[in-house]
C-alpha cells in the first residue's frame, strides 16, 4: 500500500493511526470491482467506518452518512475538496457516499471530524 500511495504515505497513517486510536474496529483487504479497485476497509460495531482506496501517489477516503449525518456535516466548516463532495454527493437509502481525495492534512482533519459524525469514538480504546 505504501508503494502506491508515495508521498501521501504520512497522511495515510495519520488517517490509519486515527481510526486504531479512536475506534474498536476490524480492518480488511476488499476488492470492490474495476471501478473501484483494492481498498482498505474499517468496520466498527458490526457496520462499515470507512474504506481507503490507494492510487498512485495518494488515496481516497470513502465514508457513508445517513441523511441525518450528512445534514450535520453540512453544518461543519470543511474544506474545499469535502465541502463539494458532500454536496454533490446523491443521497441512497443506504446514506450519502463520500469519496474523498485526500491530498493535503485539511483533508484528513475533514474526513476525521466527518467520521466522528458517522460514529462517535470509542471510550477507552486509545
Amino acid at each position: 500500500m505504501f508503494d502506491s500511495v508515495g508521498s501521501e504515505r504520512a497522511l495515510w497513517e495519520d488517517l490509519t493511526q486515527f481510526v486504531a486510536d479512536e475506534y474498536r474496529v476490524g480492518r480488511d483487504f476488499v476488492f470492490y470491482g474495476k471501478n473501484y479497485g483494492w481498498a482498505v476497509r474499517f468496520r466498527s460495531r458490526g457496520k462499515a467506518l470507512l474504506s481507503i482506496y490507494p492510487w498512485h501517489e495518494g488515496f481516497t477516503a470513502q465514508i457513508i452518512l445517513s441523511q441525518e449525518q450528512a445534514e450535520k456535516a453540512m453544518g461543519l466548516d470543511l474544506g474545499k475538496n469535502a465541502r463539494k463532495v458532500l454536496s454533490k454527493a446523491r443521497q441512497f437509502p443506504e446514506g450519502r457516499w463520500l469519496f474523498i481525495r485526500v491530498e493535503s492534512e485539511k483533508d484528513i482533519r475533514d474526513v476525521k471530524r466527518l467520521l466522528m459524525i458517522k460514529s462517535e469514538p470509542d471510550l477507552g480504546s486509545g
